[in-house]
């Protein structure tokens, strides 16, 4: 069933486990994500981010991701991360995507409020959510999320004291935070601020966000789990896992596509299920099936109010 963040982040929060987003650029990927949610009982959220739409441009991915969200029997996010323009973001609200990231960290805190807060009133206006990030999350060298690499990621991390004003000003669902983490595969063991992250999730009261996942170690995620952290990223691990599994099936010319589709499916799934698993959204799943968060509620009777009006006004 296709639903917004709130529905799946906030009993994440509330119970101390995360959801996992995996970026899903083409059908293998989303074949191998779905299979895995079902599989384990788990809610997920998937999608894209801006700079992937050159490897599955927008329009195309939405033409998959939203009906099989629709048809999933686990709760499942369609969501744009890291939309870097106004008009991405508009376009994935009127393709159906049920949730977005505005990133506009790289501006100046005042800017940032402003565009997230313009952003978030109009995406609550589809009955969508917001995720917004402040402080920046860096790229490592050849992340295919980004090309911003930090010499000094500390710089960049998130002010705890600004936190709580960000939330207050934007109204966003979701919180990005910069503790350490960054996109792409790890040169280095990553040094989390742990307790950095445990001061932002007791300032603000909406779920925090863990960008760059893959290749965290597996006590990383459970600490920072357990600190706050409701949502982790995840796309380097899968887009691995699906190449190397078609590197060990082809194994002469005369093997087609065909051929491997289904390992690259498979080894998606089996490595989406293991981040189910270690951010225990697994056996989650039915928690909020059939239910309907307050705050959608609100925003469905509004638009209902608002379709009569123009109705009775005709």
């Amino acid at each position: 069933m296709l639903v917004n963040m709130n529905e799946v982040l906030r009993p994440a929060k509330a119970n101390r486990y995360a959801i996992g987003l995996f970026n899903a650029v083409n059908l293998e990927l989303a074949r191998g994500i779905i299979s895995a949610a079902e599989t384990t009982r788990s809610p997920v959220i998937m999608g894209t981010a801006e700079v992937l739409l050159p490897y599955g441009p927008l329009e195309e991915v939405s033409y998959y991701l939203i009906p099989m969200a629709k048809k999933a029997s686990v709760p499942v996010v369609v969501h744009l991360d890291h939309g870097l323009s106004y008009d991405t973001c508009i376009k994935a609200l009127e393709l159906g995507f049920s949730s977005i990231m505005y990133d506009c960290s790289t501006d100046s805190y005042e800017d940032n409020v402003r565009k997230v807060k313009e952003m978030a009133d109009i995406a609550h206006s589809y009955g969508a959510t917001i995720e917004g990030e402040l402080g920046h999350v860096g790229d490592n060298e050849g992340s295919a999320e980004g090309s911003s690499h930090l010499d000094d990621p500390s710089k960049y991390f998130t002010d705890p004291k600004l936190a709580k004003d960000f939330v207050d000003k934007t109204g966003v669902d979701a919180l990005a935070i910069a503790v350490g983490n960054a996109h792409g595969a790890y040169k280095l063991p990553p040094k989390l601020d742990f307790e950095r992250i445990r001061t932002i999730a007791k300032t603000v009261d909406v779920p925090l966000v863990l960008h760059g996942g893959s290749g965290l170690t597996d006590n990383d995620f459970k600490q920072a789990i357990k600190e706050g952290i409701s949502k982790v990223n995840i796309f380097t691990d899968i887009n691995v896992a699906a190449v190397e599994a078609e590197f060990k099936k082809f194994s002469s010319m005369d093997k087609g596509l065909i051929d491997l589709i289904p390992a690259a499916v498979e080894a998606v799934k089996q490595e989406s299920m293991k981040k189910m698993q270690l951010f225990s959204s697994d056996g989650k799943a039915d928690n909020s099936k059939g239910s309907i968060s307050a705050e959608s509620l609100e925003l469905v009777t509004k638009l209902v109010a608002q379709e009569v009006a123009k109705y009775l006004n005709k």
